[in-house]
């Protein structure tokens, strides 16, 4: 009896209770979860960390209350960032008087100056976590404030101050905010650094997004290299804003006309302002880039939509007028694709998608800038004739060519269609024409009824394979071409085979091999792949096919869900992506076929979340194509002492061994 009371309670969801329940306080939750407040732990996201705090400064200068902003990129990648606005209150905080305001901005989420009507008019930092994020995740911060000709500084580390707030007379600059600090390589990894060119580009773009404000870039000697193109130390200043960076983009040769749309103007109701710079190429590609009160938003939002919505508009309403019955033909894409444009708008209160801010949601923004801008470029287009109706021409004629290009897209996969008998277990997309559709092989009927009801029917198609296919590599042409499943494969494909193959009449841009994640699920996925570069070799030189990953474990513990792809990253999971003691449920899938649509969609096949590896021939002079036809023939040809004398000679590089 003694042996049972003895032993330890097995971890169970009964014994769930109060005490698994985690608190985290301050800037516990920006350690604990980066991602949420800047989007990762890669060099984007810590490039976000210089955005914040650059943003801050910017935010002083579009108020009216700093003209200048230094930056200065250390060796050791410690940045500091410099201000001459009004400086950080120092002051005690009224609701928390043993602390200063300068000490709860900096450790203290949801902490600053933007809630509040008054203090500033239009501002990227709205959430009050930019700078106490950029405290959370530096293993070094120091703060310098000047106000009323007094120097306070403090310095932190890991969001925690390690100094007292301190105050001198010994003035290192006239007035502002200077941040320095340096990344966390506990986060970001220990060769996470800061790359000056990205810095460099950063100041650049916020100096012409306004008029108003002076940029000095400066970088120690260490980033300086002969192809570098970051300057040691430069001003960065645009009189012209927009015009004068859009200019720098497009030579003045390849332009339609010279003439540039740009304007400036205060949305209704003092809800803000609006500019903008358009030049239009004649046989380039263009770019249109977006901002919302400095901060960058490239995928887009309702500023950019009415922009272009709004353009579009008016050049179709001046079609009408010039009786141009082709000019209902236009879209947007077709007005834009060759334009190189800056959008800027400043806007109180904007709402944006998530912390990071790419895509501006305030939906209000549409109407007011319709309404701000459909009449300036009504009376912008009548006074200029001539360049308005090189415009006008110049939009038709995109439209017809789009318009070609799709019919004759669609001709072509129409005659495919009605010219092959496709496999009758091949469940087809929706789309007409190849572009950005996938064609999904899967392993046996089990998995191919998950991926049908799991995949996107407008773009995906599923094709499952009975077992495993025909090993090409060791097979006479007869017996290939007798094989059903490697026929069902030709044939859904449509582009033929060998001699005869025209990826002009691919059906699918995508190819992608879909199988367990297990030792068959290679062994399947491998005779594929020898398949494709017996039969298909141009279709992986040009970058059609590619391999799921789908996950081997599913890792659940409280609300928390993580999938992982093997042991190794099963093990690191459960080290770092947990709490402590944390009790995880493990689940193993033996097979695509044992996930519900759901997972397998969320997992594998949904675009937004999936991982995809791309399948390529290597192009470095040691493998040439003899070689890797050699080493296929090696590994799936005949001789099967070929493979053995492989095995004996790479087994000792093996270090999980899935049997």
């Amino acid at each position: 009896m003694s042996n049972l009371f003895s032993q330890p309670k097995t971890p169970s969801p009964e014994n769930y209770s109060a005490e698994d329940i985690e608190i985290l306080e301050g800037l516990e939750p920006v350690r604990h979860r980066p991602g949420m407040y800047i989007g990762g732990t890669d060099e984007r996201a810590l490039h976000h960390l210089a955005a914040e705090v650059i943003d801050n400064a910017m935010d002083e200068a579009v108020a009216g209350y700093a003209t200048q902003i230094h930056l200065h990129l250390h060796a050791d990648h410690t940045l500091a960032i410099q201000d001459n606005g009004r400086g950080i209150p120092v002051e005690p905080h009224p609701k928390y008087p043993e602390r200063s305001a300068l000490e709860i901005i900096l450790t203290t989420l949801h902490a600053g100056g933007k809630f509040k009507t008054g203090a500033y008019e239009t501002a990227g930092g709205l959430h009050g976590v930019g700078l106490s994020v950029v405290n959370a995740l530096s293993d070094s911060l120091k703060v310098d404030v000047v106000r009323n000709k007094q120097l306070w500084s403090q310095y932190y580390s890991k969001g925690h101050p390690q100094t007292p707030l301190t105050c001198t007379e010994k003035l290192p600059f006239k007035k502002g905010t200077r941040i320095t600090f340096h990344p966390d390589k506990e986060i970001f990894g220990d060769h996470a650094s800061f790359k000056a060119q990205t810095l460099y580009k950063l100041a650049r773009s916020k100096a012409y997004l306004f008029k108003g404000v002076t940029i000095y870039w400066s970088c120690d000697p260490i980033f300086l290299t002969d192809d570098s193109a970051v300057p040691a130390e430069e001003t960065l200043h645009y009189p012209q804003g927009l015009v004068d960076h859009l200019k720098t983009l497009v030579a003045a040769e390849q332009l339609l006309f010279p003439l540039t749309y740009e304007g400036s103007l205060p949305l209704p109701d003092n809800q803000g302002r609006i500019e903008w710079a358009i030049l239009w190429a004649e046989n380039k590609d263009g770019a249109l880039s977006s901002y919302c009160n400095t901060i960058p938003t490239p995928l887009g939002g309702t500023h950019e939509n009415a922009f272009k919505n709004t353009l579009l508009k008016s050049l179709k309403a001046y079609g009408e007028v010039a009786k141009n019955k082709k000019s209902f033909l236009i879209t947007t894409d077709d007005l834009f694709q060759s334009a190189f444009a800056l959008l800027s708008v400043f806007i109180k209160d904007p709402q944006f998608q998530g912390q990071t801010k790419e895509k501006l949601a305030s939906a209000h923004v549409s109407k007011l800038i319709e309404n701000t801008l459909r009449d300036h470029f009504d009376h912008w287009l009548v006074a200029h004739h001539n360049d308005a109706q090189k415009l006008l021409e110049h939009t038709i004629e995109k439209a017809e060519i789009r318009q070609r290009l799709k019919a004759y897209k669609e001709t072509q996969r129409k005659s495919v269609t009605q010219r092959l008998r496709l496999p009758g277990k091949l469940a087809d997309c929706a789309r007409q024409s190849a572009e950005g559709t996938e064609l999904f092989v899967v392993e046996g009927d089990s998995a191919g009824g998950s991926a049908k009801q799991a995949r996107d029917r407008q773009t995906q198609a599923i094709l499952p394979l009975r077992g495993k296919i025909l090993n090409v590599a060791s097979a006479t042409p007869e017996k290939i071409l007798a094989s059903q499943e490697i026929q069902n494969l030709i044939q859904a494909l449509g582009c033929g085979v060998g001699t005869h193959l025209n990826l002009d009449k691919l059906r699918y841009e995508r190819i992608i091999i879909m199988t367990d994640a297990d030792v068959d699920g290679a062994h399947i996925a491998s005779l594929l792949l020898t398949f494709f570069y017996q039969a298909m070799r141009p279709l992986i030189q040009q970058g059609h096919l590619f391999l799921a990953q789908p996950p081997l474990y599913r890792l659940k513990g409280g609300n928390q869900v993580i999938y992982v792809a093997d042991d190794q990253a099963k093990t690191k999971a459960l080290r770092t992506m947990f709490p402590k003691n944390a009790k995880v449920e493990i689940s193993r899938f033996k097979g695509l076929g044992e996930m519900s649509a759901p997972q397998l969609k969320e997992t594998t096949m949904s675009p937004k979340q999936r991982s995809l590896i791309r399948v390529d021939l290597p192009k470095i002079h040691e493998i040439d194509d003899t070689n890797v036809g050699r080493f296929v023939e090696e590994l799936m040809g005949r001789q099967a002492e070929k493979r053995y004398e492989y095995i004996q000679q790479n087994a000792r590089f093996v270090e999980d061994l899935d049997i």
